[in-house]
């Protein structure tokens, strides 16, 4: 009589509520960029002194109402790991299963940095900061995060293009080897115009979030 039992039930329902966990935590990965970026906008059109074509959205975090910021990163972070462990979840295995996840959780983490080391005032902000930066110890840890976090966001890119490849999406695989491209593109121009460091940065924030979303809408075994 013992034979009589089975478990394909069991394993279908724990199969499908390791799906809606792994969907759960994606939706972190997907809101975290443009919550982000929404809440730049804001700010930037409302705060004194704040130009986009001379400020970086970092330096919001610097005045009076600097604590806005500083809260837009923490949660930032917060929505990128858990978007990292949801990305785990649905790759499964194979070495873009352990890459990607990894590297989109340091750059997560680089969000924190940059809540715990603030950007220097410059280029007019706070209001009646000098346009001159002068660079602090908080101000080059500042940076380096930055540049670390986008780093790491880049080479996700550049793994996730196989298990989307592997999905049939061949057009997103090839999107994700070009927009690294555009991403450090844009942090090289900041010298220029820190508008395209504020476009290269938003464009590799969206990016994660389409991909995030279409992975997840495209499980797969790969």
């Amino acid at each position: 009589m013992t034979g009589t039992f089975t478990t394909p039930g069991p394993i279908h329902s724990v199969s499908t509520s390791q799906r809606s966990t792994a969907r759960r935590l994606t939706v972190g990965g997907v809101l975290a960029g443009p919550l982000f970026l929404a809440a730049g906008l804001a700010q930037g059109l409302t705060r004194d002194g704040f130009d986009f074509t001379r400020n970086a959205i970092s330096q919001l975090a610097l005045g009076g109402a600097g604590w806005v910021q500083t809260l837009s990163f923490v949660f930032t972070g917060a929505l990128l790991v858990a978007g990292a462990a949801g990305l785990r979840r649905t790759l499964h295995r194979g070495p873009a299963g352990r890459w990607a996840p990894a590297l989109v959780g340091v750059f997560g983490l680089s969000f924190w940095a940059a809540a715990a080391f603030p950007a220097d005032a410059g280029a007019g902000f706070p209001e009646g900061s000098p346009d001159a930066t002068v660079m602090s110890g908080h101000g080059a840890a500042h940076m380096v995060a930055g540049m670390i976090g986008y780093v790491a966001l880049c080479a996700a890119f550049v793994v996730l293009a196989r298990p989307l490849a592997a999905r049939g999406l061949q057009g997103w695989a090839v999107a994700s080897r070009v927009v690294p491209v555009a991403v450090l593109a844009g942090f090289m121009g900041s010298a220029a115009s820190v508008l395209a460091f504020t476009a290269g940065a938003g464009l590799g924030l969206l990016w994660l979030s389409a991909v995030m979303a279409r992975l997840a809408d495209a499980p797969g075994d790969h």
